[in-house]
């Protein structure tokens, strides 16, 4: 999903849900995992618009080395610290990763041209390229063993670390960190001896970790990150000093506790099956009805349009009906979905009816994507015939009203609404998923 906008309304809709991290209300963690990309970029090029910046490697990994300790320090964790570096990607994200270093790399092209064209003096050390924060390059080498190297140090030298199992998964472990950070944590829930009661905290950037940390289904888990300021300057400067950062502790158990409420109108339906878990896992799958990097939204369900409280509302009105969840230990229901679907396909009509009165406007964007010529040119013949009797209804209203033609118009118009609507949904399916031919 968007995810900056997600993070944004969970913050609004939940504002008490995370509170500022203070030394003496820090509440006792069992593990503390870090995705550990984060802190690598925040600590290497903590303001792109800066074309002056500069940064040695060894300060680089000083910095690190310095946000690490003080993370450890915060937290305290008693049993487990786990250091997660992005290892191979799947192919999707690989291509979504190769197009945004392209784009970073020309951006910061433009910028050293603007900045010379302007007469400024740029260093001339070489500035720090953010993408080698890749697999496999050498600078990610370079910091693996500098991080080996930190962590034996501390382990001999830090009394706090020498009771914590320490562990560190590096770039050369496939995986995006956070998911690797997942599968730790789900191989240590099978082992016999897990105890249900550990407290779980995570660090990272991405408000995804807020839907990763619900689908581990630990009752006791929590997120730490750096205070986000919405509506500031866009290209405001970064804190890298983590003295100076306000960092947030966002409970997930708290989370929990507003889903159930959010969704306490069903137990009256559902009775003995209304299942917590089940319904977090539902909620979760409708996150992806509003889209992310690699899903496109659905029609009309914009974040910023109220898209997820429709999409709560459709669910709580339609699963006393369905027979059962939508998601069923991670595989997904399709006769459930479609019902809830259904359901929810009662907005589509009903947004599209609120556009339609602006139909040259959206048939300007979609005429050259019509399924052919003919279905095209038909929708403009119904909208040129529509825009003649609108003309004629300003000049000659008490006429048609006196002739009774009145039901002819709204019969035409709604004539010309249904073969709008079916053309909005071809054109959904054939700029979306490639359908060439859309059949019933």
């Amino acid at each position: 999903m968007g995810v900056p906008k997600f993070y944004r309304w969970i913050s609004e809709r939940y504002p008490c849900l995370s509170e500022v991290v203070k030394e003496h209300q820090i509440p006792e963690f069992d593990n503390l995992y870090l995705d550990m990309n984060g802190i690598i970029h925040q600590c290497s090029h903590p303001n792109d618009e800066d074309v002056h910046f500069r940064i040695s490697e060894e300060k680089i990994f000083a910095d690190i080395f310095h946000y690490l300790e003080v993370l450890f320090r915060i937290i305290k964790p008693r049993k487990v610290f786990f250091m997660a570096v992005d290892g191979v990607a799947p192919r999707a994200k690989m291509n979504q990763q190769r197009g945004r270093r392209f784009r970073s790399a020309k951006e910061a092209e433009d910028k050293i041209k603007k900045a010379l064209e302007k007469g400024e003096v740029l260093p001339t050390e070489a500035r720090f390229d953010s993408n080698c924060i890749t697999p496999g390059t050498d600078f990610m080498a370079r910091l693996q063993e500098q991080l080996k190297y930190f962590v034996h140090n501390k382990l001999s030298t830090d009394k706090l670390w020498q009771n914590v199992n320490v562990y560190l998964s590096g770039h050369e472990t496939p995986g995006e960190g956070e998911h690797k950070i997942m599968e730790f944590i789900r191989s240590e829930n099978r082992k016999p001896s897990h105890n249900p009661n550990t407290r779980h905290c995570l660090y990272g950037l991405d408000a995804d970790l807020i839907m990763l940390g619900l689908t581990s289904h630990e009752p006791n888990f929590s997120l730490l990150r750096e205070e986000v300021r919405f509506g500031g300057k866009k290209n405001q400067k970064r804190i890298t000093a983590p003295e100076e950062t306000t960092f947030h502790l966002l409970h997930l158990s708290l989370m929990r506790e507003y889903i159930d409420y959010e969704f306490s109108g069903l137990r009256s339906h559902l009775g003995s099956k209304y299942d917590l878990e089940r319904i977090i896992d539902d909620w979760i799958l409708m996150g992806f009805l509003v889209g992310n990097d690699f899903i496109p939204h659905l029609p009309n369900l914009h974040i910023s349009h109220d898209a997820l409280p429709l999409l709560y509302r459709t669910y709580i009105c339609a699963l006393p009906t369905i027979g059962g969840y939508l998601n069923e230990n991670g595989h997904l229901n399709l006769r459930n979905f479609e019902k809830y679907l259904e359901k929810l396909a009662e907005f589509d009509r009903e947004h599209f009816n609120e556009v339609f009165v602006d139909l040259k406007w959206f048939e300007s964007k979609v005429a050259n994507k019509y399924l052919n010529e003919a279905a095209g040119k038909a929708a403009e013949e119904e909208a040129a015939s529509r825009d003649n009797d609108k003309n004629q209804d300003s000049v000659s209203s008490g006429r048609l009203v006196g002739e009774g033609k009145g039901g002819d118009d709204e019969e035409e118009e709604d004539d010309m609404f249904e073969t709008e609507f079916r053309q909005y949904k071809r054109t959904y399916y054939m700029t979306k998923m490639e359908v060439d031919v859309v059949s019933e």
